[in-house]
């Protein structure tokens, strides 16, 4: 069993599970028995954080989570998300009142249960911040939600949100190539006793060193449309797998392991919820969970992958403007 850590108040294993592409992103979806297993596997080993979010495959995703988790619920906390619309294809963020109520209904419904342990805002809408935190902190005194989140804030609207209802925690990328977040919203975090939620901590699996062509990824999944993972920002990002490879090696672990290590102990307000649809990476991304770097271990994986070393920005730029508000 791994161990507990703290996020603000909300006890959680010290690794998640992020279930988004079991349902949507990566690919068909090809699994739910195999999704369900895996999240029954990562239960038994103490992951007890499962993240989803309504947008995952259009509410699919949370109904999954729901039928893997009856029966269990009492072992798992749950986080979901609202605040993600799209309008002729095209992403924005929405957050009045009624709309946050409505999501929030939608969602308990999908995935089964009587409360959210932990709800996201998942993107910002800045304009009606004081609006949605304060339809979300009625929905905790209501008992529906018990902690409130929010993701890809900038520390601006963290600290207006913060001021309306306390934050438990951020979810928001962080790796050794998206390290955006260590200047400003980091400290603001620790300054406001936020814990911190990384998505994406293997790179959306680039770092495994699973992908070395565009050609290995599904027509459908997303991560053809962005940048780094074109054809020549791609062959330059190899470069990073390999020198994480060769440190990887004399451990004996996988680059991916050795990855989410650095994620791991970034701090012990810090719980990332790689993503996966197999028992087999579960277990191998669990076991990262235990592995122990020292100071000399994090310089040399950080030499490895500079930050300036990372070509493409993480999201086109249409996506980027919702991200980081």
């Amino acid at each position: 069993m791994i161990p507990t850590r703290k996020l603000g108040d909300l006890e959680v294993g010290a690794q998640g599970l992020g279930c988004m592409g079991m349902s949507a992103a990566y690919g068909v979806r090809d699994n739910d028995d195999e999704s369900i297993a895996t999240i029954h596997r990562a239960l038994d080993l103490g992951v007890t954080l499962l993240d989803t979010a309504n947008v995952y495959g259009n509410g699919a995703n949370e109904e999954l989570v729901g039928r893997a988790i009856a029966g269990r619920r009492d072992q798992v906390v749950l986080a979901t998300k609202f605040g993600i619309v799209y309008d002729n294809g095209a992403q924005r963020a929405r957050g009045d009142a009624a709309y946050v109520r409505q999501c929030c209904e939608e969602s308990l419904r999908r995935l089964g249960v009587d409360h959210i342990d932990l709800y996201y805002q998942h993107r910002v809408d800045t304009e009606r911040v004081e609006e949605t935190w304060g339809a979300l902190a009625e929905l905790v005194a209501e008992g529906k939600v018990r902690y409130l989140g929010i993701s890809e804030a900038s520390a601006q609207t963290i600290r207006r949100a913060h001021a309306v209802h306390p934050i438990t925690a951020l979810q928001s990328e962080w790796s050794l190539w998206t390290r955006d977040i260590e200047a400003e919203i980091v400290p603001t975090c620790r300054e406001l006793g936020i814990g911190i939620v990384p998505f994406s901590p293997l790179g959306r699996g680039f770092l495994t060193g699973a992908i070395s062509s565009v050609t290995d990824l599904p027509a459908d999944d997303l991560r053809r449309r962005l940048p780094r993972f074109t054809e020549g920002n791609l062959d330059r990002n190899l470069a990073i797998v390999e020198a994480l490879r060769e440190l990887a090696a004399e451990k004996g672990v996988t680059a991916g392991q050795l990855a989410l290590a650095w994620v791991q102990q970034q701090g012990r307000d810090v719980v990332p919820i790689p993503g996966t649809k197999r028992r087999k990476y579960l277990e191998e991304n669990v076991a990262a969970s235990e592995l122990v770097l020292s100071s000399e271990d994090i310089q040399r994986i950080e030499a490895a992958a500079p930050v300036d070393r990372v070509a493409g920005a993480r999201y086109p730029e249409q996506l980027a403007r919702a991200a980081g508000k």
